[in-house]
């Protein structure tokens, strides 16, 4: 029996989970709501906020999965990528049990993480998860990613976006039409209400399996300012048409590259993973696709899809069976690389 106490602290949540033999006995995660009143996170704010949770955090983790720190196997963190400050807070709180009482400790990749959220199966639980290789769209605020999986520690990135992420597109769009922080979800919010077909936006021509959505970024800006120069109402009067018609291309844009990866590589394990798969309009589109495409198809639960400590936990499971320990010396670094 193994069990892995795995925190993440990536950005602005605090998260820990109890993983035992491959299953998720618990997943606990704090939000930080401080920062919704600056329009987006605050490095020292977000650093000082997981210095006063993660005590918490981890004993109701614990708690919910009815175990204490002496019966755990081993020990996991976020190492990269994410804010500095944030990751060294994980890093080091981690490192002092693992060190206390001398068990392994595991660094973890949080975008690869992602992607192994896919094989998470909670106890009693019939989900089905996909068969080795599969394709997953990884989609994030700082991040995304089209990875070739042909094992679970065995990942290749295979397209990426060259400038802006989807998550970045979509907080950034919320911004250009005066939405609150954080902007994303509103704008799925108010899209279900919404004609995606109403206004076009551009799709951009990209070599390869990359991605780019700064040009699209721009002309959504290009187009708010000059309808808003007809019309100083527009964005109030058409507010739910305009947020269908930006996710429409974002969702259309992934999925496309998407498609063509699954064409030239031939498989039809698909996955998506990231803070940008709990969109139900990318959820919903990508589940059409998937029948049309004839791919199985899979998208973690909601709360796996955001940034938490599950997805840490099931990556240093398998790290954990393949023996791959890091010694006290690992260092966090805010790098993808």
């Amino acid at each position: 029996m193994i069990n892995i106490l795995a925190i993440e602290s990536s950005c602005d949540e605090t998260a820990a989970s109890v993983c035992r033999d491959g299953m998720i006995l618990s997943n606990v995660i704090s939000s930080q709501k401080i920062h919704e009143k600056y329009g987006g996170v605050v490095p020292e704010l977000a650093s000082r906020a997981h210095l006063e949770a993660i005590v918490p955090v981890v004993d109701q983790a614990l708690q919910i999965a009815k175990v204490t720190l002496k019966d755990i196997d081993a020990f996991a963190f976020t190492q990269s990528p994410g804010l500095i400050g944030a990751l060294l807070v994980g890093a080091e709180f981690t490192k002092s049990l693992a060190l206390v009482f001398n068990k392994p400790l595991i660094a973890v990749h949080h975008m690869e993480a992602h992607v192994l959220a896919n094989l998470i199966q909670p106890i009693n639980s019939e989900n089905k998860i996909p068969k080795f290789p599969f394709l997953c769209l990884t989609v994030s605020g700082g991040h995304t990613q089209i990875v070739l999986c042909q094992s679970p520690l065995n990942q290749k990135v295979i397209g990426q976006t060259l400038d802006d992420a989807a998550g970045e597109a979509f907080d950034k769009s919320a911004k250009i039409l005066g939405l609150p922080y954080p902007g994303g979800p509103l704008i799925d919010k108010y899209a279900k209400e919404g004609n995606g077909n109403k206004y076009k936006f551009p799709e951009p021509r990209i070599d390869d399996l990359n991605f780019s959505f700064s040009g699209l970024k721009t002309s959504f800006l290009y187009f708010i300012r000059d309808e808003k120069l007809k019309n100083e109402n527009f964005v109030e009067e058409n507010l739910p048409d305009i947020c269908a018609s930006i996710q429409s291309r974002i969702v259309s844009i992934l999925l496309n590259k998407l498609k063509k990866a699954a064409t030239e590589t031939g498989i039809k394990e698909v996955c998506i993973a990231g803070g940008v798969s709990a969109n139900s309009g990318l959820r919903s589109a990508f589940e059409k696709t998937g029948k049309e495409e004839g791919w199985n198809t899979f998208i973690p639960k909601f709360e796996y899809c955001t940034d938490n400590a599950a997805m840490i936990a099931i990556t240093a499971y398998y790290k954990y069976l393949n023996s791959e320990f890091d010694n006290l010396s690992v260092v966090p670094s805010a790098r993808t690389a």
